[in-house]
Order: C-alpha cells, then sequence, then structure tokens
C-alpha cells in the first residue's frame, strides 16, 4: 500500500512498546477512532522490530505477515444430543482465526530550510556548530511518533566546502545530527535546492547521512543506489519511502547523473511505486511541488495527487509552499484511499511572516490486522500539531508549539493557533488537534 502524507483533540503518550499488538492509550479530548498516536520512539537497540532496509524487489520478498497456524478445535457443547441416538457426540464449533493487530503512528515535518542567521547562531568557539538549542521546546514532541520522517530541504555539504544561504544553500554536517538527537527517524532530500552547491555538496552530505545511520530519498551517490528503494520497518509494519521535485531552480543535472536528484516524472513513479508495492506494506512518497506562499493547493498538485492516489499509494507528504496548506483523503479510481499532506509549511527557516513560521507536525496512525495469514493495512486518526519559528533581531532562534506561542512572542498568538486549525481542518473538520509534550 502507498501513503501520502498530510483531528479532535489529543494528547501523545511518553512511552513507546517495542512491539505492540494493540494502539497504546491517548488522553483524548473529543471522541477518536482508530488506534492512538504517538507512543515514544522505540528502543534502537530492538533491531529484530525496527529495522532499515535499502533493497529491490528482486533481493527482498514481500514482508512475511502471517501469523500462527490455527485450525479449527473441538469444544464439548456440554448438551445431550439431540438427533435421538444413543451414541456419544460431541458438537464441534469451528473456530475463527486468532486476528493479530499492530499499529504505527507515523509523523511528518515540513521544511528544515537553514538560513545564514541560523547557523551563524549555532556556531560554537571551538569551529563546530549545535543546533540543539532551535529544537529544545518541540524535542520531547518529535520523539513520539513511531516513525518521524523530515524534508532536509537544504544540502548538509559541510563546512569545508564553505557554508551558504538563499539562494545556493549549504549547511553544515551537524544539522543532520541535530535532526537525529531530536527524533527524525528518515529525511527526504528531493527539492529545488538539492543541486545548488553541485555534486560536491550532495555525494557529502549523503555520506554524513551513512554515518548517521540515517536513510535518505530523493538523491544518490549513483545509479545502483537509486535503484535501491529504501524501506524502514516499525512494529511489524514496513513502509517503502519515496522523494521526487518539480525542479532544481534551473540549474541543470550533470549529463548522465539523473541520479543526484528525482524529478516529478510520473513514468518514473509509477514504476518506482510498483516495486515498493512488492517490499512493503505502506507506500510513502513526498512531493516538492506546489506555488509558493498559496495557501490552497493548485490544479497541479490536486492532479498529481490524483494520480498518486489512482496508483495506490498512501501517504503522500508535501512540501515547498513554504506555509501551510490543509490536508485531504484522495480517492483512487480503485477505491484506494491516499492520505495527503499538501503542505507542511517551514518547520525551520529565517523566513519572515507569520504564515511562513507557521508550520507543523502531520501525525497519522496505520493499522495492520494480519487474520490467517492475510494482512490489510488501514490509515486512520489524521492529527496535526502547529508549530512557530520565533526570533527576534535574527538572532534566539527556536521553534514552539503554536499552542504554547506567547504573545510577545507573536501577536494575538491564541487567535493565530485558531485560525491555523481552522484552516488545516478545511477539507476535513476530523483532523485532531495534537498537544505538545512539556520540554
Amino acid at each position: 500500500m502507498v501513503l501520502i502524507l498530510t483531528g479532535c483533540s489529543m494528547q501523545v503518550g511518553l512511552l513507546k512498546p517495542q512491539m505492540q499488538t494493540a494502539a497504546p492509550p491517548v488522553v483524548v479530548t473529543e471522541p477518536l477512532s482508530g488506534a492512538g498516536q504517538g507512543a515514544s520512539k522505540m528502543d534502537a537497540s530492538a533491531a529484530d522490530d525496527t529495522a532499515v532496509n535499502e533493497t529491490t524487489p528482486d533481493e527482498t520478498n514481500k514482508p512475511d505477515t502471517s501469523t500462527s497456524d490455527t485450525g479449527q478445535t473441538a469444544v464439548d457443547s456440554g448438551k445431550e444430543p439431540t438427533s435421538g441416538t444413543d451414541n456419544d457426540t460431541e458438537a464441534v464449533t469451528p473456530i475463527e482465526p486468532d486476528s493479530v493487530v499492530t499499529s504505527v503512528t507515523i509523523a511528518a515535518i515540513g521544511d528544515v530550510l537553514i538560513h545564514r542567521p541560523i547557523y551563524r547562531e549555532a556556531e560554537q568557539k571551538d569551529g563546530t556548530y549545535d543546533f540543539s538549542s532551535v529544537f529544545k521546546l518541540v524535542k520531547n514532541t518529535m520523539l513520539q511518533p513511531d516513525l518521524l520522517i523530515a524534508n532536509q530541504e537544504s544540502m548538509i555539504g559541510g563546512k569545508k566546502i564553505g557554508l551558504s544561504t538563499y539562494p545556493s544553500f549549504n549547511s553544515p554536517f551537524e544539522v543532520g545530527d541535530t535532526l537525529k538527537d531530536v527524533g527524525v527517524d528518515f529525511v527526504t532530500v528531493a527539492n529545488n535546492h538539492t543541486l545548488d552547491r553541485g555534486e560536491k555538496a550532495i555525494q557529502n552530505a549523503l555520506k554524513h547521512w551513512d554515518e548517521l545511520d540515517m536513510p535518505y530519498t530523493g538523491a544518490y551517490k549513483n545509479e545502483e543506489d537509486q535503484s535501491h528503494i529504501r524501506t524502514i520497518t516499525r512494529n511489524d509494519i514496513t513502509f517503502s519511502v519515496l522523494a521526487y521535485t518539480y525542479g532544481t531552480n534551473g540549474i541543470p543535472i550533470p549529463k548522465g547523473k539523473d541520479y543526484l536528484v528525482n524529478l516529478i516524472d510520473m513514468q518514473k513513479i509509477e514504476a518506482d511505486v510498483k516495486q515498493a508495492k512488492q517490499i512493503s506494506d505502506v507506500v510513502v512518497v513526498a512531493m516538492h511541488w506546489g506555488t509558493e506562499y498559496q495557501d490552497f493547493p493548485n490544479k497541479q498538485q490536486q492532479q498529481l495527487a490524483q494520480q498518486l492516489a489512482d496508483l495506490g499509494v498512501d501517504l503522500v507528504i508535501g512540501n515547498h509552499p513554504h506555509v501551510l496548506q490543509p490536508p485531504q483523503w484522495v480517492e483512487g479510481q480503485d477505491g484506494h484511499k491516499t492520505f495527503v499532506w499538501f503542505s507542511l509549511g517551514n518547520y525551520i527557516s529565517s523566513q519572515e511572516g507569520t504564515k511562513k513560521q507557521i508550520g507543523g507536525i502531520g501525525y497519522i496512525d496505520v493499522v495492520k490486522t494480519t487474520v490467517g495469514g492475510q494482512s490489510t493495512i488501514e490509515l486512520t486518526n489524521p492529527g496535526f500539531m502547529p508549530t512557530y519559528v520565533y526570533f527576534s533581531n535574527w538572532k534566539d532562534y527556536r521553534i514552539t508549539p503554536l499552542e504554547q506561542t506567547k504573545n510577545s512572542e507573536l501577536a494575538q498568538a491564541n487567535k493565530q493557533f485558531k485560525a491555523t486549525m481552522k484552516h488545516m481542518k478545511s477539507s476535513m473538520p476530523e483532523l485532531s488537534l495534537i498537544h505538545p509534550i512539556a520540554s
């Protein structure tokens, strides 16, 4: 199944089990359906329950979702035979196979775009960089989902080739270190800034992601690397993650090196999705698309979302507009429903303007039910936690939960919070509000 990223009120729990067969309890203020959201990160040492793979369909069979064999069991009815015979008989009642239910809360954040003021403030006396203060107020919340995906928009090519800001970005390696520390499990790197500083920055970044054991998708080291569909497994549910961009700001892809960035090409996407379905339960596609600073998806976004739903993608995670756009369910031609986050806005950047400073974390539960060796997947209970990027005089950068942002940080903060949730619910009133965890 394929997943595209895009509400009653709830509070996320603090601890995740290493393997869950039922949704963890949650505190809610409105009725919820489906599995609960927000258990904490699984123990990284639980390798059997949490695995990241880079594989092709030829190398890996579809995940084994079978349960133990269950046959029919004879039971004593406790009643005399009704046939009137003298034979001692027992009623035999067939037993339905036991069902095994597991669930995963998958979440996504918007653009991580590191402008010069952000990395200058993060520079330490020894020449290294520390971005932990930027994420301090949201770290505990980010640690809650079972799987968290980030759109790393500026390449982390490292200091040695020279850091740079708009319009041609290159960021410190330490951005990646911080993302891993605050709970990010997977990064997408196909966007309009991928080629800003050329192949060297891309190769440096991918090498560092590998050193961090952080899976990435959307840009690759070579053709072989590109051919490997990335998968990640949580709670016996395997996700494939793909990523594509509308373009690269006019910078041509070097001849013969199309692997450096995935462009939106429906023929390629269809082939990739077909492969991903063979090796995973859920297909997630990240799309760098849309019109910057527009509050609602444009016609092309809607058409692409429909095409992805028709392919059977499960979740779509959209980015690029730098502002929030309301999520939607999109029904494919075979009745398959795809959840689409059209745009999750800026998670961290130095862009000014209230709408450009508001982003958030999008959540949805994935429930896998296995009966007699046959598995079904359901996406349910979408939720959203809005965030705000605070800074003053190009200093003191920090991401704050919008629900907790003070009027001294944002004029009429509570009004902005309510307006943001109203906007995000405009296409689906049932979108849950996710409350932050205390820092």
